[in-house]
């Protein structure tokens, strides 16, 4: 974005450091969307000369059309992320030019934090007393006796107090603030840190610097060096160091299934460990695997496709399993176990339905499960402190972005880390107590794709985009109008806008429960979508909601509770079509769009699904771990499967279209793209490469009604690196 060969700048109580995208306050982390800090970067490099707003969105959202309303709006989150709204004044606004930076900015040479100077309180003077006049002599000796010792020892304590508070008052001050540290600061995805048993050391999962599979690395912290532990076919994740440091365990994932193995600190010779359930989702996240013994290794596994995913207990020695948790059938299962480093107890995430999750303490390791939150909210990743009191966890709780949560392990209250920012996960503590996480530093807009006669794409540019997640694209029915899912007003909201993207406005505010999916009616007046919010029961689980197109109260169109999602309608608009776990598996129901009884329509696994224009089928896809595109008549009968390469409807990037369908694939070793899929002939064409794989979890690609556009949810930045807060002494 800039030509600078500076990285560091100081201006007031700031430092930028343009190399690690980092800001921090005093020396505590900032965090800012990306756009805002590309703002903040262009404003300050330009060091208190006016930047006109034509020169802003050119710098910050290059080759993109973007309003100057976007602009104002990121301007003010970076005000009010800078402190503004406290009295500050750190950006000027030029009436009908642009900003300006309204402190001095210095640039620095060197990457180094200040240690805070020590503060010093003077201490109280105390005037002499005064001898008050007149009175006899006869026992006035013993009454100035008797008052200048009152005196002496109210001074005395006086001076005890003032010194008390000025050593406490001092010490307060020349603590240190927590600091935040980068780590990792390299191009892609650095993920799923853990310490070494000193904590001298950090190992984690990284894609390297174009983006592919991941391995696992190992870091001396202070030092830039790197050793790359694993080098297999597949990806490799999850890191987990043994308790005397000489190894770590990781998950491997091939198109063949996944295991979890064993390798030295040093890598090398590698030792399969366990075969686990090839096809489900352990999510963003990482925990402590090895028991403190390190005798066993806590793994997620499950038998098949329809049971949930549990928590086994893996011996080190012969590879034996002891299953630990039970979730109920119907649930999405148990996910990163972590030891508590006294090795009594074992907390777990617990999802009862894709983004519905929640904290469980086991007590024994052979006891019940104990339910910590009641939350119902995403979770990525989670730690124990050191002193194995409470547990640290990544969460939505404060919105639609992550942040850092805490939680003692007898339960309470979850009071949030502060001063660590947001889009946070994947909580790491080592045994001195330190925190490290990971920090997303992703974008994703929609872009609009225009196709020739051919069907090849001849032309692409972004058509919504914001600071915030912009996703689930859908055109109504007379192709003047957009639905998509954003998160620009700080929460999971159902938008429409207008076909160029312009007059945005929101008509469902889901506040921190995923929300999503939006689908027209054919009649262009109603858009039905799933969220997890205004669940009674205060699970999180989803449920199909409905809404008018011009705005107006949402209305509930499935039961609270059931884990309904990927809504889509009929044809005619008689039946909204949704994803349950309502019967114990994940099957495709369909119900009245007046409301009504829910009927099943199939029988061997169902997750999203589009009648086709003439009603007769419903073509769909089984979930995110079975590729591949079936068929069913909508009046019933057997199921047909007519695709099952490259991935196709493994994404929730696919939709039905004349005579096909378009799909996004990311099948490795062959660059991600868009194809289409003629039903009729099985004949499968590439349409365009793509920049960056689609991502797994959002549905990301509609098709125009003439045909002639498509609309794609691509991240425009995506990336994260690894943060080490040190608390100070």
């Amino acid at each position: 974005m800039l030509a600078s060969e500076k990285h560091l700048y100081d201006f007031g109580p700031f430092r930028l450091n343009l190399h690690s995208r980092m800001l921090l306050r005093n020396g505590a982390y900032i965090a800012l969307t990306p756009k805002a800090f590309e703002t903040l970067a262009v404003l300050v490099e330009s060091n208190g000369e006016i930047v006109n707003k034509d020169e802003l969105l050119r710098l910050v959202w290059p080759g993109t059309c973007v309003e100057e309303g976007t602009l104002a709006k990121t301007v003010s989150i970076l005000r009010k992320a800078l402190g503004e709204d406290e009295g500050h004044h750190y950006i000027d606004t030029v009436p009908k030019r642009g900003y300006r930076l309204a402190i001095k900015v210095r640039a620095v040479d060197k990457a180094v934090l200040e240690e805070p100077r020590e503060a010093v309180l003077p201490l109280p003077v105390s005037e002499p007393a005064t001898p008050r006049p007149g009175g006899g002599q006869g026992k006035r000796p013993n009454r100035r006796l008797r008052a200048g010792a009152l005196a002496a020892g109210v001074l005395a304590a006086a001076a005890i107090g003032y010194a008390l508070l000025r050593e406490r008052l001092t010490s307060m001050i020349t603590a240190a603030p927590p600091k935040a540290i980068p780590l990792t600061s390299f191009s892609g995805r650095q993920d799923e840190v853990a310490f070494s048993g000193d904590g001298n050391e950090i190992a984690f999962a990284w894609d390297g610097p174009q983006g592919g599979n991941s391995h696992i690395y190992r870091k001396v912290i202070g030092s830039e060096a790197l050793l790359q532990l694993t080098h297999g076919p597949g990806s490799d994740s999850r890191p987990a160091w043994s308790a005397d440091g000489r190894n770590l365990s990781f998950l491997r994932s091939t198109p063949q299934g996944r295991a979890w193995y064993l390798t030295t600190a040093l890598g090398g010779p590698e030792r399969k460990l366990a075969d686990v359930f090839p096809y489900f989702d352990l999510g963003s996240g990482n925990s402590t695997y090895f028991s403190p013994d390190g005798k066993s290794l806590a793994i997620v596994d499950k038998a098949n496709s329809s049971e949930p995913s549990s928590i086994y207990l893996l011996s080190m020695e012969d590879s034996t399993r002891r299953r630990l948790t039970f979730p109920p059938a119907g649930t999405t299962g148990d996910y990163y176990p972590a030891f508590s480093p006294d090795g009594k107890r074992l907390a777990f995430a617990r999802a009862v339905s894709f983004s519905a999750t929640d904290l469980y303490v086991l007590e024994p390791l052979n006891g019940t499960a104990r339910r910590l939150t009641f939350d119902g909210l995403t979770i990525d990743g989670l730690a124990w402190a050191a002193d194995s009191r409470e547990i640290i966890f990544s969460s939505r709780r404060g919105g639609s972005f992550n942040s850092l949560w805490k939680i003692r392990s007898s339960g309470g209250t979850p009071e949030r880390v502060s001063a660590f920012g947001e889009d946070i996960i994947s909580p790491a503590v080592s045994r001195d107590g330190r925190l490290a996480y990971t920090r997303r530093l992703d974008d994703m807009n929609i872009w609009k794709f225009t196709l020739d006669s051919a069907g090849r794409v001849i032309s692409k540019a972004p058509l919504i985009a914001s600071t915030f997640r912009d996703s689930d694209p859908d055109y109504s029915p007379d192709g003047r109008r957009i639905a998509f899912t954003s998160g620009r007003n700080g929460s999971f909201g159902i938008w429409v806008s207008d076909i160029d993207g312009a007059n945005a406005r929101l008509l469902f505010d889901g506040g921190a429960y995923v929300t999503g999916s939006p689908r027209w009616s054919p009649d262009g007046k109603r858009i039905v979508f799933d969220t997890r919010a205004n669940d009674p029961a205060r699970v999180g689980n989803p449920s199909i909601w409905m809404v008018d197109a011009d705005g107006g109260q949402a209305r509930r169109l499935t039961g609270a509770g059931t884990g309904d999602v990927a809504p889509s309608w009929s044809h005619n608009g008689a039946w909204v079509y949704f994803a349950s776990t309502r019967s114990g598996t994940l099957q495709i129901w369909k119900i009245p769009s007046q409301g009504g009884a829910a009927l099943q329509v199939t029988r061997k696994g169902g997750f999203e699904g589009f009648e086709s224009p003439d009603g007769q089928f419903l073509m769909y896809v089984k979930g995110r771990e079975i590729p591949g595109i079936w068929r069913v008549p909508v009046a019933g009968g057997e199921e047909v499967q007519i695709a099952d390469r490259d991935q196709v409807g493994y994404w929730r990037c696919w939709r039905l279209a004349r005579g096909g369908v378009y799909f996004a694939t990311a099948a490795p070793p062959a660059e991600p793209r868009l194809e289409f899929l003629d039903l009729a002939t099985g004949a499968v064409q590439q349409i365009a490469t793509l920049p960056k794989a689609p991502d797994a979890t959002i549905p990301g690609l509609a098709v125009s009604p003439d045909g002639q556009t498509l609309l794609l949810a691509q991240y425009d930045q995506n990336g994260s690196n690894i943060i080490m807060v040190e608390r100070g002494r």
